[in-house]
């Protein structure tokens, strides 16, 4: 009997430790970069909205999101944002009901920062951000500027975020996603729970869901 409870228990332990190892860190599926709408359509079709369906985001529909925010696609490593002098200082932060991810462009990967829903802290008093399954926030490292951070720094750092920000906005018209780009949110609160410091510079976000029907 000390036997089977001693396998019992230790079958328990593995599926306990692959349902962490599945939290911490998030495979996305491959992009699709291929097909799609028109590109004239998609500019035809951005726009803001502020109401989103409960859905979850499929696989494929966040994978791709991801990529076109900011994912690699040259052999070089380089983005499909561009940014200043290469410097890639743009952090995508993903916000889901179970945790926060950090998007690791190279590996193609959401690695978790903190368990738990922090939609709340996006809104920023705006309720309508919760009800989005995903929340992306957009962060600038200003560490890797590689020198003394100044007003000229910072104006670089928000073009290339806004760069990516307009990349998630056109990607979620051409994938039918809804979304809305926003400076609102609990910045003491984020930089808490995402593990930010000075260097860290938060500016944009976007919540994310399919159209509320």
């Amino acid at each position: 009997m000390r036997q089977v409870i001693g396998i019992l228990s230790m079958l328990l332990g593995m599926v306990c430790s692959m349902n962490a190892q599945e939290l911490n860190v998030i495979k996305l599926v491959a992009p699709a970069k291929s097909g799609g709408e028109p590109l004239m359509k998609v500019f035809n079709d951005r726009k803001s909205d502020r109401e989103f369906a409960p859905d979850k985001l499929n696989p494929q529909d966040l994978s791709d999101l991801l990529w076109a925010a900011n994912g690699i696609n040259r052999a070089d490593g380089k983005r499909t944002a561009p940014s200043c002098r290469n410097f890639q200082e743009v952090e995508v932060y993903v916000l889901l009901p179970e945790g926060a991810y950090v998007y690791d462009a190279k590996e193609h990967t959401l690695n978790l920062v903190a368990t738990g829903d922090h939609r709340g802290a996006l809104a920023g008093g705006q309720d309508f951000v919760k009800a989005a399954p995903v929340g992306i926030v957009l962060v600038a490292d200003l560490s890797r500027f590689g020198g003394q951070i100044n007003e000229q720094v910072k104006l670089m750092a928000s073009v290339d975020v806004g760069i990516v920000c307009q990349n998630i906005n056109i990607a979620c018209a051409g994938l039918g996603l809804a979304t809305v780009p926003r400076a609102s949110m609990d910045e003491v609160a984020l930089k808490k729970i995402l593990g930010l410091n000075d260097t860290h510079l938060l500016l944009m976000n976007n919540p994310v869901g399919y159209p509320k029907k």
